[in-house]
């Protein structure tokens, strides 16, 4: 079924979809209804994370001794993924001991480089929605007075070979694709449209009146802003994978002061030079993180190291352990807030901080704590 949900982009009105997560668990609450009931159910409501009810239609009803499958089938909205139109499926059977377990089967990848949001060995279904699964099935289970175990196995017959088209293979994930969403939905961004979008929102905040302007990437940013910073969205705006844009514009519009939070992945990319942080246009965070640790005196088995992480948190992991995590991030926090003031131009001060999901705060540059004070008395 369509999600008839739309958002303004931009000057236009774009349709939003669902996740492989929403998707997969929408998938195992059918399959675990129909194996504790024996009905097939046309469709399912899943309250997702971010809000918005998803009415998804079930698929591949099947079943046999003690278990039973369904399957949906995703929906990217206006903005569809390599996932767009692929069959995300469930098997739940019943299991002699309590308690309920949830691994990934054929097509969903597996995890075998650390640094990521599952352990090594683990099927790549994040931890929204391993959540969401859980509480779908166990919502069926109290619904149905089942008190006996259950195991969920997530599959995308598609998977293995729609993962050649993702980054999984380079992030050590192999053998399909990795069930993600931390909100449960899919936010179309078409890029003319998204950029005109971020536009609009400083010249909304500049309208009311707003002269520091605070910027995050996504939701990342948006989680640390608030619960490590402590500070309201209600004056911030999102850059997504556009800080050069962002900059420009708040520039042109007379912002006194920018100060942008998100996470080390992003931001040293354009402490490299790039301004686009989107994959598809810029990466380099390994080689990045490998130059500032060279500098800071690394030895070669560390950089080796560093060269081969799936991630910057393997990174941040690495560098901890041998000691250089601070120099290591203040060199980064150097080279970050010269590129940032290039592009910005005498005109504006400029500020950021970076973190990690794992370790929080790693950096700041020179003008942060005195950007973020401004934020603060405003909060």
């Amino acid at each position: 079924m369509v999600l008839e949900l739309y958002i303004p982009v931009g000057s236009r009105q774009l349709r939003c979809g669902y996740t492989t997560g929403t998707c997969a668990a929408a998938a195992a609450a059918g399959a675990a209804h129909l194996l504790l009931t024996g009905e097939s159910l046309p469709a399912v409501h899943i309250d997702t994370p971010g809000g918005v009810t998803v009415e998804a239609e079930l698929l591949e009803h099947t079943t046999g001794p003690g278990w039973a499958c369904c399957a949906v089938r995703k929906d990217g909205g206006d903005d569809p993924d390599v996932t767009h139109g692929t069959l995300i499926c469930a098997r739940v059977e019943k299991r002699p001991s309590p308690g309920l377990t949830i691994d990934g089967g054929a097509g969903v990848g597996r995890v075998t480089s650390p640094g990521l949001d599952q352990p090594v060995g683990a099927a790549a279904i994040n931890s929204t929605p391993r959540r969401m699964i859980r509480e779908q099935v166990e919502r069926q289970m109290a619904q149905a007075g089942y008190r006996e175990g259950l195991s969920v196995t997530i599959s995308v017959p598609e998977g293995e070979q729609l993962a050649e088209r993702t980054f999984n293979p380079r992030l050590g994930i192999v053998g399909g694709i990795s069930i993600l969403g931390t909100s449960g939905i899919v936010r179309p961004m078409s890029e003319a449209a998204l950029i005109e979008s971020l536009y609009l929102e400083q010249e909304v905040l500049q309208a009311a009146g707003v002269e520091h302007l605070l910027v995050t990437p996504g939701n990342y940013g948006d989680a640390f802003v608030q619960q490590t910073l402590g500070l309201g969205l209600e004056k911030r705006c999102t850059s997504s994978n556009y800080i050069g844009h962002t900059i420009d514009h708040a520039v042109g519009l007379g912002f006194r002061s920018l100060l942008i939070v998100g996470h080390l992945g992003k931001l040293i990319k354009v402490a490299a030079g790039n301004l686009n942080t989107h994959s598809k246009v810029s990466d380099g965070r390994r080689e990045t993180l490998t130059a500032h640790a060279a500098l800071a005196g690394g030895n070669p088995q560390l950089l080796k190291a560093l060269f081969d992480s799936p991630t910057t948190d393997a990174g941040v992991d690495l560098l901890k352990k041998e000691g250089l995590l601070e120099p290591v991030m203040q060199s980064i926090a150097r080279a970050l807030e010269e590129q940032l003031r290039h592009r910005a131009g005498p005109e504006m001060d400029i500020g950021a901080i970076f973190f990690s999901n794992q370790y929080g705060l790693l950096g700041k540059t020179s003008a942060a704590d005195r950007l973020l004070t401004l934020h603060q008395k405003k909060a």
